[in-house]
């Protein structure tokens, strides 16, 4: 491969090294530079691949603990190991899928593996060595890693129960997957300005977030001379980050058998944004809105100009006013008899004996058939309804109940510090430790509650829709730095959709379940009868959520953004 550094310019943003890089090649053509690699050993690997070109392959470089605050220029110090990202379109999984990434995770990833917010399963822990033997057991079993990171089209999710839900609109889980096919790997597609996130679905409650990804499909109706015809409502540019934005809905009715046109269409239209490269920082499409003064209107004249049609009038749609969109518990399914089975998977974290098992389960009690959430969870679907509570014991007893309190289940958090090289907090166990403890404070609470914990301001965690979101920071304690949670609260999607709201309070980790037992006991006792956490949270000021938190009224403390561009996030 000719090298990237010839006529390397004497000083590079961020941004100018990322687009030389890609230009000089596709890394999806590395897979013999990959073995080469794990023949050499990690010394042999040159800065482009360990800095840009294996994200193509979902592989990261691991941090060392310590996070950000660890290294310099915005990242940690990494490690000679790789988190490696596998990549589940719409969350559809079979038994011997999950077996397998069970035997990779116990051989190769020191036995930890975590399922994301974009309902990816991650590896941690794996060795150049073992890389190549890690990516063909996925191959053999039809798995990939492909453009599960990298600036490309990340796995396209959608309803986990496609096909099976009893309320569900259409099953859309067949464009999910025809999409994946059309850009995932694609080398038209391989260099895009940033990450490009789509969500597909047909399902009433709209679980996979089409309103924070940057192409958002949900399932309408209409009747148009005399007939009945499903097709989809369509949101541009929505994400997270340090700048949440929520998708831009077009005035389009998008046909079944334009879903393919439109979605390329939307891809390329980003891929030619050259002003979107010019920021590492502000090139997502939502900065088409933000920053270069686009409007829906602007966005659809393209679109359209691009794909060679007019797209049909946006038809009204209903948008869910639920909290939880996790499928979790025991549901029936369309076909008659038949049910599935959502268990919950604390903080997303699971174990090589709970894969087996769970893996085991879908066979033994169904048709070997599981799903991956959105909210970091595992369903099994097909069971027989006289099964159903049998197989939930079953799940409870490794682990994974179906019946749980809102703050397990609620509950969401990103990598933090003990891989993320990005990270200022360590966010898993104290996830766990802070589930626990508001299990014991708050033994009664039955609110749905979204509680999400993320490490640092990148939103990986997705603290902004969240009832409760708190950001990783750092305070001094007794002379010393420890871990922090800065607190923003309210946010929703859906029908009341709306982003969290900073309300100005930050305490030490070790305070948190204190501050919110405070704020849910106001709840409790001040809420008016049928109101829920959103409209409690949002009738009441920043001061007095503030003063709820705290035990009492104090002023507001800034958020302490880091100075200076905020690295590019790696949520899954």
């Amino acid at each position: 491969m000719a090298s990237p550094f010839m006529a390397t310019p004497l000083k590079e943003t961020k941004a100018q090294r990322s687009e030389r890089l890609k230009r000089a090649f596709n890394p999806w053509d590395g897979l013999a530079e990959i073995r080469r690699f794990a023949r050499e050993g990690f010394t042999s690997i040159p800065p482009e691949w360990i800095g840009t070109y294996f994200r193509w392959w979902g592989v990261y470089t691991q941090g060392d603990g310590a996070g950000v605050l660890g290294g310099k220029d915005g990242q940690g110090l990494a490690l000679p190991f790789f988190m490696v990202r596998i990549r589940i379109p719409n969350g559809l999984l079979r038994s011997d899928q999950l077996r397998t990434i069970a035997s990779l995770a116990r051989h190769h990833a020191r036995g930890i593996a975590d399922l994301t917010v974009r309902q990816n399963i991650q590896l941690h822990w794996v060795t150049i060595e073992s890389l190549p033997e890690v990516l063909d057991e996925l191959w053999r079993v039809g798995l990939n890693t492909t453009g599960s990171c990298g600036d490309v089209t990340r796995n396209i999710t959608g309803c986990p129960v496609a096909g099976v839900d009893a309320d569900e609109i259409c099953d859309a889980s067949s464009l999910a997957l025809e999409v994946d096919r059309m850009l995932a790997g694609n080398a038209e597609f391989y260099n895009l300005p940033r990450k490009f996130k789509i969500s597909i679905t047909g399902c009433r409650v709209w679980c996979p977030y089409p309103e924070i990804n940057d192409v958002g499909l949900t399932a309408t109706h209409r009747e148009r001379n005399g007939k009945s015809e499903t097709g989809f409502a369509l949101r541009v540019g929505g994400g997270l980050s340090t700048e949440p934005y929520l998708g831009a809905p077009l005035n389009a009715f998008v046909r079944w058998n334009q879903v393919l046109p439109v979605v390329r269409g939307i891809a390329e239209l980003f891929r030619d944004s050259e002003q979107l490269r010019e920021h590492r920082e502000r090139a997502r499409l939502k900065f088409l809105f933000l920053r270069h003064g686009w409007t829906v209107q602007d966005f659809q004249q393209e679109l359209e100009r691009r794909i060679g049609f007019q797209l049909d009038p946006a038809q009204p749609e209903h948008a869910p006013a639920d909290v939880y969109r996790d499928h979790i518990g025991i549901h029936a399914q369309k076909q008659p008899g038949y049910c599935y089975v959502g268990a919950t998977v604390l903080r997303g974290r699971i174990t090589p004996e709970q894969m087996h098992a769970a893996a085991g389960l879908a066979e033994r009690f169904a048709n070997g058939e599981l799903r991956t959430t959105n909210m970091q969870n595992l369903l099994i679907v097909n069971v027989p309804r006289l099964q159903a509570d049998e197989l939930a014991k079953e799940l409870a007893a490794i682990g994974l109940p179906v019946s749980a309190s809102p703050f397990w289940r609620g509950a969401v958090a990103c990598s933090g510090t003990e891989f993320c090289k990005l990270a200022i907090t360590e966010t898993k166990s104290f996830s766990r430790w802070l589930v626990e403890e508001l299990e014991e404070r708050l033994p009664g609470f039955d609110q749905h509650l979204k509680l999400h914990v993320t490490g640092c301001p990148n939103s990986c965690g997705q603290h902004w829709i969240a009832d409760i979101g708190i950001e990783g920071k750092k305070t001094k304690v007794d002379g010393r730095m420890v871990d922090a949670y800065y607190f923003c609260l309210g946010g929703a999607l859906g029908l009341n959709q709306s982003i969290a709201r900073p309300v100005g309070f930050r305490c030490a980790a070790t305070e948190v379940p204190e501050a919110i037992e405070r704020l849910l006991r106001k709840y409790l006792a001040d809420g008016n009868p049928g109101e829920n956490l959103r409209h409690f949270f949002a009738r009441h000021s920043d001061a007095d959520l503030r003063a709820f938190l705290a035990g009492e009224f104090i002023e507001a403390v800034a958020r302490d953004l880091p100075e200076g561009l905020v690295p590019s996030s790696v949520e899954g």
